[in-house]
């Protein structure tokens, strides 16, 4: 809360009238209903703290690869608006990896322990080959495991690859980490808070133009109810390990060692340019949080002019990508 309340004097410093309508937005966010969680789905394999769990559907196994940052059910962020769900539907068989929540006693597993010593094991336990899909940094994650292991193809959806094509952000996002990282090296874990911060800092003016809006919406429209889901799901989730959070801003964003071709899983650089599987990237042209000079690009690329999250479960989702997804995965071979 001071972060963003910091950003909101920041952003509204000319404009008290603004600053009043965010303020008036936030409360009504906080004081918003919330239904009941609905439960977890059946895990189907389990490592460490890692889970794999079944959405359903008989046909071509896909292993959902969601961030490290923020939950993994905004894949299924609600009964009406769930790609997984849909996809189960089309026939295909999706399964989502839960990373689960890390404790201190974790603080030294990295990116690359988690695609070596969570992500591949829980792949093993299938009795085929998947197609793995990876959104954001889950696609980053996706495209070192389809590196290391058999799989029947791959899929990136807004994945970061090229971190030196964040371009000025880069400066404020190492400051970000310069400042907390003696404090998150105690704690043994990077808190959402900090992780949020820098994703704010991405985009600040959308950061406080959201709640003026909010402030306006009938409390129990359905915009009003979508806005909710969507922005517990953006403020949850749980910490980093430390050294997950090292990783990511010292070697990938500030190091560049994906993008520059040092990065190294199982002992040997990932390449993607060197992968031998049918591959299918989305990538936006107006993404703030993944900007489309950083945006893995592998095999067939589809650009769409839709924000990082709205490609998931904003109105044209469906169209613009669940559809070409399920089509792309039909010519694979047989779904059903």
């Amino acid at each position: 809360m001071p972060l963003f309340l910091a950003l909101l004097r920041s952003e509204t410093a000319a404009s008290p009238e603004r600053r009043a309508a965010a303020l008036a937005g936030l409360r009504a966010y906080q004081e918003a209903p919330r239904p009941a969680p609905r439960p977890p789905r059946p895990a189907i394999a389990q490592t460490g703290r890692a889970t794999l769990r079944d959405y359903g559907g008989s046909g071509m196994p896909v292993v959902f690869v969601p961030s490290l940052i923020n939950p993994p059910l905004v894949l299924d962020l609600a009964e009406d608006n769930s790609l997984l769900g849909w996809l189960a539907e089309q026939g295909v068989r999706p399964l989502l990896v839960d990373w689960g929540v890390p404790t201190p006693e974790d603080r030294a597993q990295d990116v690359t322990t988690h695609v070596e010593q969570l992500l591949l094991p829980l792949l093993a336990t299938l009795d085929r080959p998947p197609v793995l899909a990876g959104y954001c940094l889950g696609g980053t994650i996706a495209t070192a495991a389809a590196a290391a292991i058999d799989t029947a193809g791959l899929v990136t959806i807004a994945a970061p690859w090229r971190f030196a094509g964040y371009g000025d952000a880069l400066e404020p996002i190492s400051a970000l980490w310069d400042e907390a990282h003696l404090t998150c090296e105690r704690l043994g874990l990077v808190p959402m808070e900090v992780l949020q911060a820098g994703f704010w800092q991405l985009d600040p003016k959308r950061t406080v133009t959201k709640f003026e809006r909010f402030a306006r919406l009938g409390p129990d429209s359905a915009e009003s109810r979508a806005f909710v889901r969507l922005e517990d799901w953006a403020n949850g989730g749980a910490p980093l390990p430390f050294a997950a959070g090292r990783q990511l801003f010292d070697e990938f964003f500030v190091a560049d060692l994906p993008g520059s071709g040092r990065w190294k899983v199982g002992g040997r650089t990932v390449d993607p340019e060197a992968l031998d599987v049918p591959a299918l990237s989305f990538v936006s042209t107006t993404d703030r949080i993944v900007p489309a000079a950083s945006a893995a690009r592998i095999g067939t690329v589809r650009e769409l002019a839709m924000g990082h999250v709205g490609m998931i479960v904003g109105g044209r989702a469906r169209g613009a990508l669940w559809q070409p997804l399920v089509d792309w995965l039909s010519a694979l071979g047989p779904t059903r």
